[in-house]
């Protein structure tokens, strides 16, 4: 692929010289006297390297070259001048400029410094996309983030308008990250996507308005997990340099997400084994709670006959301890022993409508606005509306809880466009939770709640597995918090738990 090369020189005799000169070194050139025709090659065009005049008008080369960084700041330029302006060239390197050239050209000097603008730019490119991948793998392991990591990467070094991370899901395309401007067809970059993975390699595709688009698939050992797609501004060709950043960053994209199930495969492992053993744990403290919990409350009693008030309260405040333990211990006793599913036809809006019930009976939210958009054309679907329900109570109450009394808080379902599945969202404008939190958020007695028991969020997470769903939650300190919650809603297989 041709680099580009963008000649502006007021001067008929000077462009002409150098358009052919530069062909002849193999560069696809794009030669203007005027500056403002110079600028509208800009806007369509992307360059490798500008060579300017000087002494132009009515914008000199300094101030067309400050111009042209606004639209493209990595872009290398000469600045050519004769020998007595060398002073301002110098003045113009200060300023930006990669370096000067003299009149009249020597041919060497020219083939050299364009060379050298070239590999510097090549080289900044190169330690930008180091230091991206760098920060990339040094996160904090969330996959979410590392795939926005990877799609603002890719989109700042390639210069593209937009880029979107798509994951295959249920052997569905869904976008995972984006980074740039909203695209103009979701189901062109899709498509894209769709081919790169079908061929196993990168691939480019005309996309709307002259634009291009490029996808690289995103692949694990076991194959295709997804796909990295950019899409360029309108007439603008990827270069080399483009697709290899494209291939780096989807291989990056692609660590993540087999990183994220290598993680949950183990904590799977790892979980059942520590579910097993706080079962047999919670057992053996069944019984002595109970006696403590009875003892607790005949010694309250007798001091309240005894007129006693104060050591009551003391009474009271052991008996509340006890039963504080004793959650703890059923809801290790319920996660330790995941429930046989019983599946049957269940209305979604109505078994969360319930469940909003119950959350405001236990954290009474008066200020709290809650807002309802159920889809009318979702069917009824084949879940466990019992343990569903421990899971949307639990999420609920988490958001009641983080908006403190006063707040709003959105609940949607949207059914996918196949029938296949149904999406519930729910959405607080909270305080968000910083990256520690997040990050812990499923871990075993993690809370950030006094009287929490550290187990709601991992119930909640294990009931949406067993119903082949999956669980996302996403937020940011000031930002509040948004759970995603797919569950599918086709009739269970044989074996499926029923």
């Amino acid at each position: 692929m041709k680099r580009r090369v963008l000649v502006v020189d007021d001067d008929a005799a000077i462009l002409e010289v150098l358009e052919m000169r530069l062909a002849a070194m193999g560069f696809d050139v794009t030669a203007t006297p005027e500056a403002n025709k110079a600028m509208e090659f800009a806007a369509t065009h992307r360059f490798d390297v500008a060579l300017l005049d000087l002494r132009m008008l009515p914008l000199d080369g300094i101030q067309l070259m400050e111009a042209l960084h606004q639209r493209q700041p990595r872009l290398p330029v000469l600045i050519m001048t004769a020998h007595g302006t060398i002073e301002t060239a110098v003045e113009a390197v200060q300023r930006g400029a990669f370096d000067y050239l003299t009149k009249p050209f020597v041919r060497d000097e020219l083939r050299a410094k364009i060379r050298r603008a070239l590999a510097a730019r090549r080289w900044a490119r190169d330690r930008e996309r180091l230091l991206t991948v760098g920060e990339t793998l040094a996160s904090s392991g969330v996959m979410e983030r590392i795939l926005d990591a990877v799609a603002q990467a890719a989109v700042e070094t390639t210069e593209a308008e937009r880029s979107v991370v798509f994951q295959l899901t249920a052997g569905r395309l869904v976008p995972m990250a984006s980074a740039g401007t909203p695209p103009p067809s979701w189901p062109a970059l899709e498509a894209a996507a769709s081919q790169a993975i079908d061929k196993g390699a990168p691939t480019m595709v005309a996309g709307q308005e002259a634009r291009v688009i490029v996808a690289a698939p995103l692949v694990v050992q076991r194959g295709p997990v997804g796909a990295l797609v950019i899409e360029t501004p309108g007439r603008v060709e990827p270069t080399e340099d483009d697709l290899e950043l494209l291939a780096l960053f989807s291989s990056q994209a692609a660590i993540a997400i087999r990183n994220t199930h290598e993680l949950e495969r183990l904590r799977s492992g790892a979980l059942a084994a520590l579910g097993r053993m706080a079962t047999q744990v919670a057992d053996e403290l069944k019984n002595p709670l109970a006696g403590l919990r009875l003892y607790a409350r005949h010694l309250e009693q007798r001091l309240d006959r005894n007129g006693d008030g104060d050591s009551a309260d003391l009474a009271r405040k052991i008996t509340s301890s006890i039963d504080h333990l004793a959650a703890i211990v059923s809801e290790i006793t319920a996660f330790g022993r995941p429930p046989e599913l019983h599946r049957a036809p269940t209305s979604l809006g109505a078994l969360i409508d319930e469940c909003i019930t119950l959350a405001q009976a236990r954290c009474p939210s008066e200020q709290v606005e809650i807002v309802r958009t159920y889809d009318p054309a979702a069917p009824e679907a084949m879940l466990d509306a019992r343990e569903l329900r421990k899971a949307f109570l639990n999420l609920i109450l988490n958001a009641l809880e983080a908006l403190g009394g006063q707040g709003r808080l959105s609940i949607t379902t949207q059914c996918a466009a196949d029938r296949k599945s149904i999406t519930i969202a729910i959405d607080d404008d909270g305080p968000g939770m910083n990256e520690e939190t997040l990050t812990r958020l499923f871990d075993l007695f993690f809370t950030t709640k006094p009287e929490g028991t550290g187990l709601g969020m991992a119930i909640a997470r294990s009931v949406v597995d067993l119903h082949g769903g999956e669980l996302t939650v996403q937020s940011a300190l000031g930002n509040g918090t948004r759970v995603r919650i797919r569950l599918p809603l086709g009739t269970p297989s044989a074996g499926a738990g029923a």
